[in-house]
């Protein structure tokens, strides 16, 4: 077979893989609010103490302080902020720190909502940030584990608020326990 021939066999190959092939979307939406004076009290009340737990943070090599404060089911509050050290980057995310508290201190409950908020103290922290990809396989994992969803609150020290009810929707296609079977 020539070189032309073997060419067109690939391309038809291709195309008839292409007909018998199921193509999959993935979306979401989410609300997105002005400002913190749109939300419910409530989540008005979360996004005030991540914004205010930001000044807890330990980042003094990248100097962006996070703060993320969760509600519990059972209504208790558990904060976390990043912590950074002289290894940069093996710190911890704010998010990771609050899991394995709440985890430590209320195992098996299951987290309502997170509000996340920073403080970039070397620019603007005026637009919502998205939790790291190792932090959203770690909310998946704990959603899973509690099996419960979690609803962020995504924010910095002002301006737009974006509120996602499921933190899952943030890692699609995630890897979890049942691919370990």
């Amino acid at each position: 077979m020539d070189e032309s021939s073997l060419q067109l066999c690939t391309e038809d190959f291709f195309l008839i893989l292409k007909y018998f092939m199921k193509k999959e979307t993935y979306q979401f939406s989410y609300d997105v609010f002005d400002s913190i004076e749109e939300l419910d009290e409530q989540d008005a009340w979360l996004l005030n103490e991540a914004r205010e737990v930001t000044s807890s943070a330990y980042a003094p090599y990248s100097n962006f302080n996070v703060g993320a404060v969760a509600k519990l089911s059972n209504g208790e509050i558990v904060a976390g902020t990043n912590q950074e050290n002289a290894s940069y980057p093996v710190g911890l995310c704010a998010e990771r720190v609050l899991l394995s508290s709440a985890a430590t201190l209320y195992p098996k409950i299951p987290i309502e909502t997170i509000a996340i908020s920073y403080n970039n103290t070397m620019g603007a922290s005026s637009h919502p940030i998205s939790p790291c990809g190792m932090c959203r396989q770690s909310l998946v994992e704990y959603q899973e584990r509690v099996n419960h969803p979690i609803r962020l609150i995504l924010s910095g020290l002002n301006g737009k608020v974006i509120v996602v009810a499921k933190a899952g929707m943030l890692l699609p296609l995630s890897f979890g326990s049942i691919d370990l079977k």
